[in-house]
Parts: C-alpha cells; structure tokens; sequence
C-alpha cells in the first residue's frame, strides 16, 4: 500500500460527536471572530448528508442557526440604517436567539440526546 492510500482500518481522527462539538464551538467563536460560523456551516453541510439520524438533527440545527441568524444580522444591519431602534431590537434578539440554541445544542449534545425541533425557527 503507497503512503497516499486512505487506511479504511484506521478510525478517524475526530469522531462524529466531536465534529457537531467542533460546529458549536466555531459559532461561539464566530461572536468574536465571524469567519468561523462559516467555517461551521460548512462542516455541517458537508456531514449532514451521511450523519446518524442523532447527529443529523443537530447539523440541521446548525445549519439553519447559520442561515437564519445571518438573516436576522442581514436585516437588522440595514435597518439599523433606516430604522436603528427596530434594527438594533432585531440585533439585539439575534444576539440573545444565537445563544440560547447553541447552549440549547450543546447541552443537548453532551446528554447524547437529538434536537427536538431541528427545524424550527425559534430555540428547537
């Protein structure tokens, strides 16, 4: 066998359940440094597909934290411009949404448990 073969005897590096931990983390960063919720999205979108039916809910989870948290941010930053109280509310309440479904994933995680609601728009 030449050293580029894959080894399919050889278990991954990270696990499953460390990746969806990884996707969490990365959006907990992204409040401070942004580019890794996109780093996360794309880590989600690339699993999801081939992910057991436990940590398929929480990809979805995630997937549709980022897309309609970057909703929420497109929205309150325009009206922010037109509008600054209505569009610092949606700032704000984006603020306090992102949170409480990343603790929400990440508890929910560490209980091995899946996402109720993957689909909701609100807390799942």
């Amino acid at each position: 066998m030449s050293p580029i073969e894959p080894n399919s005897t050889r278990p991954p590096v990270v696990s499953d359940e460390q990746l969806v931990l990884i996707v969490y983390l990365l959006y907990f960063a992204a409040y401070i440094f942004g580019i890794t919720a996109l780093i996360g999205v794309i880590i989600a979108h690339l699993r999801f597909p081939d992910a057991n039916p436990l940590l398929g809910s929480h990809y979805q989870f995630q997937m549709r934290t980022f897309w309609i948290g970057l909703l929420s941010l497109v929205a309150g930053a325009v009206l922010v411009t037109f509008v600054p109280v209505i569009g610092v509310a949606i700032l704000i309440w984006w603020l306090i949404w992102s949170l409480v479904r990343n603790v929400k994933g990440l508890l929910a995680l560490n209980d091995y448990k899946p996402i109720r609601e993957p689909a909701s728009w609100m807390f799942g």
